[in-house]
């Protein structure tokens, strides 16, 4: 959670499988914050239920006759914006579409467990609650924020030396993969560092994600995988379900190691163990960036780089779709700059070249 809810999450569930209209209402209500104040059958019913209920949040099935997810939530950004989870299939054609509709204006995403129809949706019900709870203090994009400056934060006479980097980390989670795009399709092929990125998602859709972000992106994108060598110009996403890590060979490269130790605060793959790691291999020569995000994952681990040198930069909150992880970082005195989403890409670019 990113703010305090005052009053009650008012919730439209869209699904055609009434029983999943009803299990997904079911498990949003167990919640005391939210309130589930209409379902409807289809895109179509949707829109016309928007316009009664006026709810804060909706879930979104993907997969619906008239007019589907993607049409739907086309709809509803034009018309009447507001924050939507997608609900999608853990298929290649559910994730696809799913980046489809997170670039369209989705907040972030739940996969059904078990298909269209999921008798064990209650398996993903706490993650379901938590993205709506955050979805309803999320700020829609503003491109509008585009020319703002980035803020640099005094620090005292003691700060450690800042680092010439040697490598880029990136953390991200609500709102992720549409300013990971952004960032990563604005940096030149011939970036000069490798990339590392922990984005929180489900083991199914990192390989679609990671072949997403290659096809608008200068750079190579890979998913990681074991002993996966860190390259200049090369961007390397965290598999779902694994803990990226970054290692020194005995000659001296950076290559990825994979984890299968638990979550660490309920999220893997986890930027705290990436960045930890780093600061274990690497030092204080990281720049690390933590974009928007629900929850705290990359604090503990950014201080832990910036104690050795390195150089941290958070997203602003005035672009941020959940300023939740960047302001852990930024409460917790470890950040050298804030920076809107757009300025991002020239900050990172900038401090290399003057390093």
């Amino acid at each position: 959670m990113t703010e305090t809810i005052t009053s009650k999450v008012k919730v439209l569930v869209v699904d055609d499988s009434s029983f999943m209209r009803r299990i997904i209402s079911d498990i949003l209500s167990s919640d005391p914050h939210i309130e589930v104040v209409g379902t409807a059958r289809d895109g179509e019913d949707a829109l016309r239920k928007i316009k009664i209920l006026d709810p804060h949040v909706l879930t979104l099935d993907m997969e619906m006759p008239k007019l589907d997810g993607l049409q739907t939530l086309k709809m509803i950004m034009k018309d009447y914006p507001r924050p939507v989870i997608m609900v999608s299939s853990v298929t290649q054609e559910g994730a696809q579409a799913t980046f489809q509709a997170l670039a369209t204006g989705a907040v972030d995403f739940v996969a059904k467990p078990s298909g269209h129809i999921s008798l064990n949706m209650k398996d993903v019900g706490e993650e379901l609650i938590a993205k709506v709870l955050a979805a309803s203090t999320a700020m829609l994009s503003k491109q509008d924020l585009l020319h703002e400056h980035s803020v640099y934060i005094p620090k005292g006479g003691n700060e450690i030396k800042k680092q010439p980097p040697e490598i880029v980390a990136i953390a991200a989670s609500t709102g992720g993969p549409r300013a990971l795009q952004y960032v990563l399709s604005e940096l030149p092929g011939d970036f000069p560092l490798p990339i590392v990125v922990v984005q929180h998602m489900p083991q199914d859709f990192t390989p679609s994600f990671a072949k997403r972000l290659d096809a608008v992106s200068k750079l190579t994108v890979i998913e990681g995988y074991p002993k996966a060598p860190l390259r200049p110009g090369m961007a390397v996403i965290a598999p779902g379900g694994s803990h990226l890590l970054v290692r020194r060979t005995v000659d001296g490269k950076l290559i990825c190691e994979l984890s299968d130790l638990p979550p660490l605060l309920s999220v893997k793959p986890s930027a705290n163990m990436l960045f930890t790691s780093l600061a274990n291999e690497v030092g204080g020569r990281v720049l690390g960036v933590i974009l928007t995000g629900m929850g705290r994952d990359g604090a503990d681990g950014a201080a832990l780089l910036h104690s050795k040198g390195a150089y941290i930069v958070a997203e602003s909150k005035e672009t941020c779709v959940v300023y939740g992880m960047p302001r852990s970082a930024v409460e917790a005195g470890i950040v050298d700059e804030i920076a809107p989403l757009y300025n991002i890409p020239t900050v990172i670019t900038r401090y290399i070249e003057n390093s």
